[in-house]
This record gives structure tokens, C-alpha cells and sequence, in this order.
């Protein structure tokens, strides 16, 4: 990193899938990249999550109600380009990533439900979305192994996983392979905004402490970002969302889809190894202090009687699923943003810092990556993200003071 007082173009922090697929884009486009991560690489949401493409419009937003199933759809845009990335990912880094895109299952149980599925697919396809709904017996047509029970489906082609084990390594591995410097165990301790608009970075990590100076800084480090923007006194409105994830012994294939549910909280794989991979958004419980305030920086604890719910969710929808051993169950950490949306973009009371988090960035982590990478470079919004930036919450620092 150089003596104290060094510079680069810009500083990310978070080794992330976000931050890593931005320090390659922005080492492509000739910029001088330092990323920062105080753990290891992909030690985060990116590594912890089960690796899911979901590209229809998600059941947490459906959950509230027609009007916010109507604001979510608005992702859909920068879903459909999403779809493009991941079928070019594995070109593009020139080694394969376990990504499988066989399609998609949204189960609807009742009629209720799929009356909830009609609205969402009507919606998707304004959109340019190509979803469409299935009978009960076209599922069952289409999976087998699902419950004869289900009322049907929305399905979507492009759906499926990847694997998050080894896609921010193969960003990483190329991001050094252009320029990037990337400093592991390393921590961002103090950031401040000298008079001329640059920023004072101080950083911790093996070397001892060490002063950057950059123009940029990019705060890509999930649920820590709130409190690395409060280093200037920002306020980024972003909470964290404690999770599990669970895994089963491997079976035969029986589940080439990814599946969901449109009224139930459940997400539902097959690894190519034959291991189900059973998720959805239950919660996972927060390590708290001794003052009882959360922890975030201490791992989440698994529910009891939110994992029994989520298998018993797994189990009615695909009934083999009771004849499986459960393996192991792990916690992991993402966040959402006050209106579910990501937050991606640059902060309007301080020019030249940005921020990218918020739901869903393992799915739409590389093409949001893609675009920041051209926002930071050209320094003009791309149409896709003006609608995630963090300018729609900017009344939060009303009273900020920088420098």
C-alpha cells in the first residue's frame, strides 16, 4: 500500500461479490484500485447466501400488497439485464462457476396465491419479463417431485444458482490480473473529507496503520456500510437481516428448478452433487452485547422454530424432501434498504463517495457492478441505476457538515 500518504483513484471497501466485481471493471477502464477487506474475501453475504438466480419479482414484495408488488416491479428492468450478465459471466472470467440456468418455479398453493402469481406475471411481462403462469397438473408435468397439491406456478426459463464459493475469487483473481490492489485483513478506521473534496483514508491491517488518499471511495460492505457512512456523519438507511440457509444429503436428481414460493417464505435448489439447498428469508437470530444491543459483528445464531418452519414449507411443496437427512444449517448477514431496493450510486452531500448494498446482490451484484464501474468513471448516472441511487433518501443528511 505504500508509505502513509499514498493515493489511489479509488478506495473500496468490501471484499465482496460487489467489491470485487467493480475493482475488475474499474482496473479494466485504467483506474488505480485499492480494495480493502478486513476479513477475507467473500467472508460476507456473498460466500454465506445459497447461490440463487431469482430473477421474477420477489415474494417480499408481494408480501404488502398490490401497491408495493407495484413498486418492486420496478426491478425488473435491471432484472432482464441481470439475465444477460449471467450468461455471459462465465466467458467474460474464462473459467466455469457452477452456473446453471434451467428455469424457474414461483409454487402458489391456493387460489388466493394464484390469483397473487396472475397479478405478478401481468406485471412482469409489461415489463418485457416473458414469466407465465402453469396449471397444478402443468407443474407437475414439468417437476415431478413437487407436491400434487400445488395450484400452480409462475415460471420463468432464465432462473437458477450459481456457485458463491468461487465467483468473487475468480473477480478478485482477475481484478489483480488488471492492476488492482486488493489488501485482506485490512481495515478502514477513520475516513474524513479534506477541503479540496478528496478523502483521508485510514486504514488498518498488517503493515500497521496507513493514510490514503483518494478523490473516491466505494463503501461496498453490506450491513457494515451504515456505520463506515457514519464515519462522515452520513446516514445510509439500510438494516440488517440476520439469515439461514440449510443443506441435505446428496439424493438423486429430482429438482432441475430453482423454486419459490409466492406466499411462503422458501427458496429451493439441487447442486449438481445432489444436495437440496433450502432457503427463503427466514431469520436467524442477532448476537446481542451485554447492553442487549445487536452485534453485528458477531456470527447470528439459528432459530429453532424458524428452521422447523422453513422445512416444514420445503417439505409440503416437495414431498421427498421428508426423506432426506439434514446436514447442516448456517447463519449469514445481508441487509435491505428502507424501501427494499438496493442502494447503489453516489451519495449527494458528499461527491466522490459511493455506496452499493442492499438485497438481492448476489443476483444482480455483477450488472450493478457494471454500471457503478461506469457511473464512477464517466461520472454520469446510467439509466438503469437512477432509480436505486442513494438520492432518494439524501433529506437524511439534511444536516450533514463536510468537510
Amino acid at each position: 500500500m505504500g508509505e502513509p500518504g499514498s493515493h489511489c483513484e479509488i478506495l473500496i471497501v468490501g471484499g465482496g461479490l460487489l467489491g470485487c466485481a467493480t475493482a475488475w471493471h474499474l482496473a479494466k477502464l485504467g483506474l488505480k484500485v485499492l480494495l480493502i477487506e478486513r476479513g477475507h474475501l467473500n467472508a460476507g453475504a456473498s460466500g454465506q447466501n445459497a447461490g440463487s438466480l431469482h430473477f421474477q419479482i420477489e415474494r417480499r414484495f408481494l408480501e404488502q400488497g398490490e401497491k408495493s408488488a407495484a413498486e418492486g416491479a420496478r426491478i425488473v428492468t435491471l432484472n432482464r439485464l441481470a439475465i444477460a450478465e449471467w450468461r455471459e459471466i462465465e466467458d467474460l472470467l474464462g473459467r466455469p462457476l457452477d452456473i446453471a440456468m434451467h428455469g424457474g418455479l414461483m409454487v402458489a398453493e391456493t387460489e388466493a396465491e394464484m390469483d397473487l402469481l396472475a397479478f405478478k406475471v401481468a406485471r412482469e411481462n409489461e415489463l418485457g419479463l416473458a414469466t407465465q403462469v402453469l396449471t397444478g397438473s402443468e407443474v407437475r408435468d414439468r417437476a415431478p417431485s413437487l407436491s400434487p397439491a400445488l395450484a400452480g406456478a409462475a415460471w420463468l426459463a432464465e432462473e437458477g444458482h450459481a456457485n458463491p464459493r468461487i465467483l468473487v475469487d475468480a473477480f478478485a483473481q482477475e481484478a489483480r490480473g488488471m492492476g488492482a490492489v486488493i489488501r485482506t485483513g485490512t481495515a478502514l478506521t477513520a475516513l474524513s473529507m479534506a477541503r479540496d473534496g478528496s478523502y483521508r483514508a485510514m486504514l488498518s491491517g498488517p503493515d500497521g496503520e496507513v493514510r490514503v488518499d483518494t478523490p473516491r471511495v466505494l463503501l461496498a460492505a453490506g450491513h457494515w456500510v451504515p456505520r463506515l457512512a457514519g464515519l462522515l456523519g452520513l446516514n445510509v438507511p439500510l438494516y440488517p437481516a440476520p439469515l439461514m440457509m440449510s443443506v441435505t444429503d446428496r439424493a438423486q436428481p429430482m429438482l432441475p428448478y430453482l423454486i419459490q414460493h409466492v406466499g411462503r417464505r422458501l427458496s429451493m435448489k439441487q447442486t449438481e452433487d445432489g444436495n437440496l439447498l433450502i432457503g427463503g428469508g427466514w431469520p436467524s437470530r442477532l448476537a446481542r452485547r451485554a447492553d442487549g444491543t445487536p452485534d453485528l459483528d458477531s456470527p447470528s445464531s439459528v432459530e429453532p422454530a424458524n428452521l422447523r418452519a422453513n422445512l416444514e414449507v420445503a417439505a409440503r411443496v416437495m414431498p421427498a424432501l421428508a426423506q432426506r437427512a439434514l446436514l447442516r444449517t448456517w447463519t449469514g448477514m445481508t441487509c435491505i434498504s428502507a424501501d427494499q431496493l438496493p442502494i447503489v450510486g453516489e451519495v449527494a452531500a458528499a461527491p466522490g463517495l459511493f455506496v452499493a448494498a442492499g438485497g438481492s446482490l448476489f443476483t444482480l451484484g455483477p450488472v450493478l457492478a457494471r454500471l457503478l464501474s461506469s457511473q464512477i468513471a464517466q461520472g454520469t448516472v446510467p439509466e438503469e441505476l437512477k432509480m436505486f441511487t442513494p438520492h432518494r433518501f439524501a433529506h437524511l443528511d439534511a444536516f450533514a457538515v463536510l468537510p
